[in-house]
């Protein structure tokens, strides 16, 4: 069982840290039902599967990921966490990688999970 995010401005951290340790259902466990992830820009996915696949790719990159909070804002068990973030490094295939955004995602919060993501969006208005 992972633990819940209790923090809002923890959630984007939680995420660079269960990533950093090739940790797949601790990041599952970070969406909330009906997440909507985006791995490219205008590109998103829903249903656990595609989700799962999708982060699957990123991971596959057998990089590092470095998360840098910029805000959060919430209302009502809502909210809204921006982060600058970066996967930079060599991939498996010897190519160079240099992926780099900022995040725009919108969070949910309840008493049994904390906050998870509700639109996991790392390109934000990309």
């Amino acid at each position: 069982m992972t633990t819940p995010v209790s923090s809002l401005d923890r959630l984007n951290l939680a995420f660079a840290e269960r990533f950093n340790a090739r940790d797949l259902d601790g990041l599952m466990a970070l969406n909330a039902p009906g997440v909507v992830f985006v791995p490219a820009p205008g590109q998103p996915v829903s249903g656990e599967a595609a989700v799962r696949a999708a982060l699957e790719g990123f991971l596959g990159l057998n990089l590092p990921i470095t998360m840098t909070v910029r805000r959060t804002f919430e209302s009502n068990g809502i909210g809204l966490a921006v982060a600058d973030w970066s996967i930079t490094g060599t991939g498996p295939d010897g190519s160079d990688i240099a992926l780099a955004g900022t995040t725009a995602d919108v969070a949910v919060h309840d008493a049994e999970h904390g906050w998870r993501y509700a639109v996991d969006n790392p390109f934000g208005t990309a």
